[in-house]
């Protein structure tokens, strides 16, 4: 089988739904990128406002590790994530939205990439998150409580990028992170929970930032991450459901973070990804013939960096910021050569 873009790309389109020889198509990710703040008023767009913060570090990181992005608006950039802060040191999704760690964290995130760290109080942003860590370790995502091991990674990253980690229970939040270790190797998001790859980058990242990755068994942890390479080059969060270009960042970190990288097949990945991608109008989406998003494009990009694939600059596994910026920042490497 051709793909419908042969005439021009020349790619061979398997029956797994993967394909050989697609090119990576740079610019049309970079276009695809910057028209998502350009279509203001649309649908889309509005109804995507409480994703706002995260959607500028997804979109800023993909360019960044593209090596294609101009600074000429970081002014506004910055201005528009400052705009999100609340009294608390907390930043909303948005505008006038509600504080939550996952936005904290990728307003800081943000920051970082544009080197402007210095136009926040990092004491009022720490003391945020830690009121968030409970009596048992965990950390909860907002006032309203939920528990997730999500936001034990984001509160150790927020505190390592900001210098603060002194400001929590390192020790406890160790151990509630280690309560969701589960015998297939895997972690989920409490105690008890189903191994899932997001949860499983997300625990290992905390371990990594922690120094405590000696507590687990990398070549149990491996195999399950390993295990979720479909016949089609493309890897998933659990067993038997579809790939996803995500994992190419969640599953695939992980894999990096304990020196496992190699267990897998490399090329049938970076064929996954980019088969992936929307020839004519740029981006990449979970799967091939899927309408692109700039959360696929991120990760999508991302996965290809820590495979090596030329031209993107690299990634760190675990502070999913460019290793120029962590560089910049001073923060030692936290994993094994990838």
């Amino acid at each position: 089988l051709r793909c419908l873009t042969a005439e021009r790309c020349g790619c061979r389109l398997y029956a797994d739904g993967t394909m050989d020889g697609a090119p990576f198509v740079r610019e049309k990710h970079r276009e695809f990128i910057l028209k998502q703040d350009a279509e203001k008023g649309t649908f889309e767009y509005e109804m995507s406002e409480f994703l706002r913060i995260s959607g500028m570090y997804w979109g800023i990181s993909a360019l960044e590790i593209m090596q294609n992005r101009d600074n000429d608006r970081d002014k506004e950039l910055i201005d528009f994530v400052l705009s999100c802060q609340h009294e608390d040191g907390s930043f909303g999704g948005s505008v006038d939205h509600d504080g939550h760690l996952l936005y904290t964290l990728s307003a800081v995130q943000v920051l970082a990439i544009l080197d402007a760290l210095d136009r926040i109080d990092a004491d009022r942003v720490a003391h945020y998150v830690a009121s968030l860590q409970q009596p048992d370790g965990s950390f909860a995502g907002d006032k309203w409580g939920e528990i997730d091991t999500r936001f034990s990674y984001c509160a150790l990253l927020c505190l390592t990028i900001l210098d603060r980690k002194n400001f929590i229970d390192v020790p406890a939040c160790v151990e509630f992170v280690i309560k969701c270790h589960n015998f297939d190797g895997g972690f989920g998001c409490v105690p008890g929970a189903e191994s899932h790859g997001g949860q499983i980058f997300c625990c290992v990242g905390a371990l990594a930032l922690t120094s405590q990755l000696s507590r687990i068994d990398p070549d149990r942890l491996g195999w399950w991450l390993a295990e979720r390479q479909t016949s089609g080059g493309g890897l998933n969060g659990r067993p038997e459901k579809l790939p996803d270009v995500c994992y190419s960042w969640w599953v695939l970190s992980s894999l990096a973070m304990i020196g496992r990288v190699h267990w897998i097949d490399r090329d049938a990945l970076v064929r996954y990804i980019l088969a992936c991608q929307d020839q004519d109008d740029g981006g990449i989406a979970d799967r091939p013939g899927d309408m692109a998003d700039i959360f696929h494009t991120f990760f999508g990009c991302a996965g290809l960096s820590l495979l090596g694939y030329e031209g993107m600059a690299r990634i760190d596994p675990v502070l999913a910021l460019p290793v120029e910026v962590v560089q910049r920042l001073g923060i030692p490497r936290m994993y094994p050569e990838i």
